[in-house]
Protein backbone atom coordinates (compact mmCIF):
# COMPACT_ATOMS: atom_id res chain seq x y z
CA UNK A 1 0.00 0.00 0.00
CA UNK A 2 1.17 3.45 -0.79
CA UNK A 3 0.27 6.17 1.68
CA UNK A 4 0.60 9.99 0.11
CA UNK A 5 1.36 13.24 2.10
CA UNK A 6 -0.09 16.45 0.03
CA UNK A 7 1.01 20.39 0.96
CA UNK A 8 1.05 23.27 -0.32
CA UNK A 9 -2.85 24.31 -0.48
CA UNK A 10 -4.23 27.38 0.83
CA UNK A 11 -5.19 31.12 0.14
CA UNK A 12 -4.35 33.08 -2.57
CA UNK A 13 -5.07 36.62 -4.56
CA UNK A 14 -6.42 35.75 -8.07
CA UNK A 15 -3.06 36.20 -10.19
CA UNK A 16 -1.24 34.44 -7.31
CA UNK A 17 1.09 31.36 -7.44
CA UNK A 18 1.07 28.16 -5.18
CA UNK A 19 3.32 24.86 -5.33
CA UNK A 20 1.34 21.69 -4.48
CA UNK A 21 3.68 18.90 -3.50
CA UNK A 22 2.69 15.06 -3.27
CA UNK A 23 5.07 12.76 -1.69
CA UNK A 24 4.60 8.74 -2.05
CA UNK A 25 5.95 6.15 0.83
CA UNK A 26 5.58 2.75 1.17
CA UNK A 27 7.78 -0.53 0.24
CA UNK A 28 8.44 -2.43 -2.72
CA UNK A 29 6.60 -0.08 -4.74
CA UNK A 30 7.13 1.09 -8.62
CA UNK A 31 5.15 4.43 -9.30
CA UNK A 32 3.50 4.29 -13.08
CA UNK A 33 2.01 7.48 -13.25
CA UNK A 34 1.44 10.42 -10.69
CA UNK A 35 -1.60 12.92 -11.34
CA UNK A 36 -3.49 16.05 -9.75
CA UNK A 37 -7.29 16.06 -9.80
CA UNK A 38 -9.42 18.94 -8.43
CA UNK A 39 -13.21 18.93 -7.21
CA UNK A 40 -15.17 21.91 -6.56
CA UNK A 41 -18.16 22.38 -4.32
CA UNK A 42 -21.04 20.90 -6.13
CA UNK A 43 -18.87 19.52 -9.18
CA UNK A 44 -17.61 16.30 -9.96
CA UNK A 45 -13.87 15.36 -9.46
CA UNK A 46 -11.68 16.28 -12.64
CA UNK A 47 -7.94 16.04 -14.10
CA UNK A 48 -6.01 18.95 -13.77
CA UNK A 49 -2.68 16.93 -14.74
CA UNK A 50 -0.80 13.95 -15.24
CA UNK A 51 2.78 12.83 -15.66
CA UNK A 52 3.94 9.37 -16.76
CA UNK A 53 6.82 7.70 -15.53
CA UNK A 54 8.97 8.83 -18.15
CA UNK A 55 7.80 12.35 -17.70
CA UNK A 56 5.28 12.83 -20.56
CA UNK A 57 2.53 15.65 -19.30
CA UNK A 58 -1.12 16.14 -20.33
CA UNK A 59 -2.81 18.89 -18.95
CA UNK A 60 -7.00 19.76 -18.44
CA UNK A 61 -7.51 22.64 -21.28
CA UNK A 62 -8.78 25.08 -18.37
CA UNK A 63 -4.74 25.41 -17.00
CA UNK A 64 -2.72 24.81 -19.76
CA UNK A 65 0.15 27.49 -20.18
CA UNK A 66 -0.77 28.50 -15.81
CA UNK A 67 -0.18 24.94 -14.35
CA UNK A 68 2.95 23.16 -14.69
CA UNK A 69 3.06 19.41 -13.01
CA UNK A 70 6.69 17.57 -12.55
CA UNK A 71 8.18 14.80 -10.56
CA UNK A 72 11.06 13.74 -8.61
CA UNK A 73 11.35 9.94 -8.74
CA UNK A 74 14.04 9.75 -6.24
CA UNK A 75 11.73 11.83 -3.90
CA UNK A 76 8.63 9.80 -5.75
CA UNK A 77 7.29 13.26 -4.91
CA UNK A 78 4.76 14.66 -7.72
CA UNK A 79 4.68 19.33 -8.05
CA UNK A 80 1.99 21.18 -9.22
CA UNK A 81 3.16 24.42 -10.40
CA UNK A 82 -0.30 27.10 -10.83
CA UNK A 83 0.32 30.23 -11.72
CA UNK A 84 -1.80 32.77 -12.77
CA UNK A 85 -4.60 31.58 -10.39
CA UNK A 86 -8.29 31.92 -10.69
CA UNK A 87 -11.43 32.29 -8.65
CA UNK A 88 -12.52 29.04 -10.57
CA UNK A 89 -9.35 27.18 -9.85
CA UNK A 90 -11.05 27.05 -6.16
CA UNK A 91 -10.91 23.27 -5.47
CA UNK A 92 -10.13 21.06 -3.32
CA UNK A 93 -6.41 19.43 -4.77
CA UNK A 94 -6.31 15.85 -5.00
CA UNK A 95 -2.72 13.79 -6.05
CA UNK A 96 -3.65 10.22 -7.62
CA UNK A 97 -0.83 7.94 -7.86
CA UNK A 98 -1.05 4.45 -9.89
CA UNK A 99 1.77 1.97 -9.22
CA UNK A 100 2.79 -1.83 -9.02
CA UNK A 101 3.89 -3.81 -6.28
CA UNK A 102 5.10 -7.09 -5.90
CA UNK A 103 3.98 -10.13 -5.58
CA UNK A 104 1.62 -9.81 -8.23
CA UNK A 105 2.19 -6.38 -9.90
CA UNK A 106 -1.47 -5.69 -10.53
CA UNK A 107 -2.49 -2.24 -11.11
CA UNK A 108 -3.06 -0.21 -8.28
CA UNK A 109 -4.45 3.51 -7.15
CA UNK A 110 -3.91 5.71 -4.24
CA UNK A 111 -5.32 8.92 -3.55
CA UNK A 112 -4.22 11.49 -0.92
CA UNK A 113 -6.10 12.92 1.56
CA UNK A 114 -6.89 16.46 -0.55
CA UNK A 115 -5.56 20.09 -0.08
CA UNK A 116 -7.92 23.31 0.04
CA UNK A 117 -6.73 25.93 -2.84
CA UNK A 118 -8.90 29.18 -2.25
CA UNK A 119 -8.31 32.25 -4.91
CA UNK A 120 -9.88 35.30 -4.14
CA UNK A 121 -11.13 37.51 -6.81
Amino acid sequence: QVQLVESGGGLVQAGGSLRLSCAASGSAFSITAMAWYRQAPGKQRELVAGITSGGKTNYADSVKGRFTVSRDNTKHTVYLQMNGLKPEDTAVYYCNVKYVSPPYYYPENSWGQGTQVTVSS
